[in-house]
């Protein structure tokens, strides 16, 4: 590219809540760090889903001119160089489903992005790609993103590897959803005289959903089930420090997240685990038995900060690919380029 401008590269996180844009020129030097943002924009009405998975259209409706204004921003004269040549040169849109509803996306977000946009490339990626690559980059290890639900993801740089994220039905053990659950379970054992039962739990139960008699009328309807068991959380944290039966909640919390990490990190000397996600704002009443975890099950493993977040790992993606440099690997479902 000697002697050529460094061309745009568009990042699109798109998620349950909204999507966001970041608009840089390509980086690539083979770090964690994402190239440097010029312009953001973002929109809180989600992408929506049809019978077919993720609507492409929709996405597209809602990305394009956020894209033209991020550019027209950052390049008042870019409209004049578009008859001339490509004006962004590669998109990367992560998204929430991307491995299981991601087939529109995939058959026609490339050739929609090289129409609208000029785009060279198009990387199409699984959110827990994104929240890697903003993480850690290229490095082999495994990244960790609990929030509401719960997510491991990791690679040898060969391969991806993958442990729950399976809803809260069937698992996102030790995020959000699972410790208010559990931390509710426990203030009806209280409710009911059963062993098991927190004392503390039930009052706090009681002071943020009212009588708890009357908690499942008010949580088996909501169609935001697990949102609403993630918010009772941090009240199993505020108890935890006084509260064996909280304490315990947190304890296997942790134990099962590590055991998520475990079960994606490569077992190479030197691998790194990065912690993500908004559940780790509820502070040491998890964070400590969860550094005690991976300490036992990841004893070759360094636990670093992550870099960035899944924003910053579109950006690094689609910067990397620019320059024809990207090294994690391609996946069918998790990680496409098109």
């Amino acid at each position: 590219m000697t002697g050529r401008p460094v061309p745009w590269v568009l990042g699109v996180d798109s998620g349950g809540s909204g999507l966001r844009l970041a608009l840089a020129r390509a980086g690539g030097d083979g770090s964690a760090a994402a190239p440097a943002p010029v312009g953001t924009t973002a929109c809180d009405l989600p992408v929506r889903t049809g019978p077919a998975g993720i609507e492409a259209a929709h996405l597209l409706e809602l990305v394009l001119p956020r894209a033209r204004s991020l550019l027209a921003a950052a390049e008042p004269d870019a409209a004049g160089k578009a008859a001339a040549g490509f004006r962004i040169d590669t998109v990367c849109v992560g998204a929430a489903g991307m491995a299981t509803l991601g087939g529109e996306l995939r058959a026609e977000l490339p050739g929609a992005f090289a129409r609208e946009l000029g785009a060279r490339r198009v990387a199409l990626a699984a959110d827990a790609v994104t929240a890697y690559a903003g993480a850690l980059g290229e490095r082999p290890g495994a990244v960790v993103a609990a929030g509401t639900g719960m997510i491991a993801t990791g690679t040898d740089l060969r391969s991806w590897r993958r442990a729950d994220g399976w809803g809260h039905l069937l698992g996102d053990c030790g995020g959000g959803a699972w410790i208010g659950r559990a931390g509710l379970e426990a203030a009806m054992r209280a409710h009911d005289g059963r062993p098991g039962g927190s004392a503390a739990l039930l009052a706090r139960a009681e002071t943020v959903f009212g009588p708890v008699a009357c908690l499942p009328g008010k949580l088996y309807p909501r169609t935001d089930r697990p949102a609403v068991l993630a918010s009772f959380a941090p009240e199993v944290a505020d108890c935890a420090e006084r509260d064996p039966v909280a304490a315990r909640v947190l304890e296997e919390a942790a134990a099962h997240i590590a055991g998520s990490a475990a079960a994606v990190c490569p077992g190479s000397e030197g691998s790194l685990v990065a912690l993500t996600g908004g559940l780790l704002g509820i502070g040491e009443p998890l964070l400590a038995p969860l550094r005690r975890e991976l300490a036992v099950r990841l004893p070759h493993a360094r636990t670093v900060p992550a870099a960035g977040d899944p924003l910053a790992g579109t950006l690094f993606l689609a910067g990397r690919l620019a320059r024809d440099a990207l090294r994690l690997p391609r996946d069918p479902a998790l990680l496409r380029i098109g």
